[in-house]
């Protein structure tokens, strides 16, 4: 590699690390404030830079916004892309449960700012749920349908089971104070993640495994 093209890669790798830095940043100030009540300065501080630097890297406020909420579909979307047509039903899903519950533990902000956005109308990414989201939701959910066909798990509607499993593992992020002062665990107890884990997929597999 000449140095030209070192000082070049260097410089990449500092780009994609503070892009990555402003977008943690203002995950954590869009999901306390909302889009509407953050502002450049905030997402800037919370980055630890100039606002003119940050500048550099979004153009606006705006733009920021659809790029977190793009990383996190992308992140979130993951774990059910990955479901497969060839694995054991129950250990698929058993699995995508687990994923999501996980996201809900390490990153609920990002889950509190995916929430407020549809509240809002889903004004920034309309487009992707009646476009990639509902294409990928509906190839699991033949996935899913044919799992049941082959009697290998009891027939319902799998767009809500799929909509059953989102609701009760993203509740564990946005309702989490909720959770937890019902619960009586102070912040940093973990516990309630682990039993809920069990909890779900025991309801889940008893709900879901053929009858003779």
């Amino acid at each position: 590699m000449s140095i030209a093209e070192a000082a070049s890669a260097k410089r990449s790798r500092i780009q994609q690390k503070n892009r990555g830095a402003i977008l943690e940043a203002a995950l954590e100030v869009f999901s306390v404030h909302g889009f509407r009540g953050s502002t450049i300065d905030q997402i800037a501080e919370r980055a630890g830079m100039s606002k003119p630097n940050l500048l550099y890297y979004f153009p606006s406020k705006e733009a920021i916004y659809v790029s977190v909420l793009e990383r996190t579909l992308a992140e979130w979307l993951a774990p059910l892309e990955a479901l497969d047509p060839a694995g054991d039903p129950l250990e698929e899903i058993g699995r995508y449960v687990a994923a999501k519950l996980r996201m809900a533990h390490r990153k609920p902000e990002a889950s509190r700012l995916f929430a407020n956005e549809i509240l809002s109308g889903a004004p920034a990414i309309a487009g992707f749920l009646t476009g990639p989201l509902k294409s990928l939701v509906d190839e699991k959910a033949a996935v899913l349908r044919g799992w049941m066909d082959a009697g290998a798990l009891t027939p319902i509607d799998p767009h809500h089971l799929i909509f059953m499993i989102w609701a009760v593992t993203q509740h564990y992020a946005d309702f989490d104070i909720q959770v937890r002062a019902v619960l009586g665990h102070p912040a940093g107890d973990d516990r309630r993640f682990a039993d809920a884990g069990r909890t779900v997929a025991a309801v889940l597999f008893e709900g879901l495994r053929p009858r003779p």
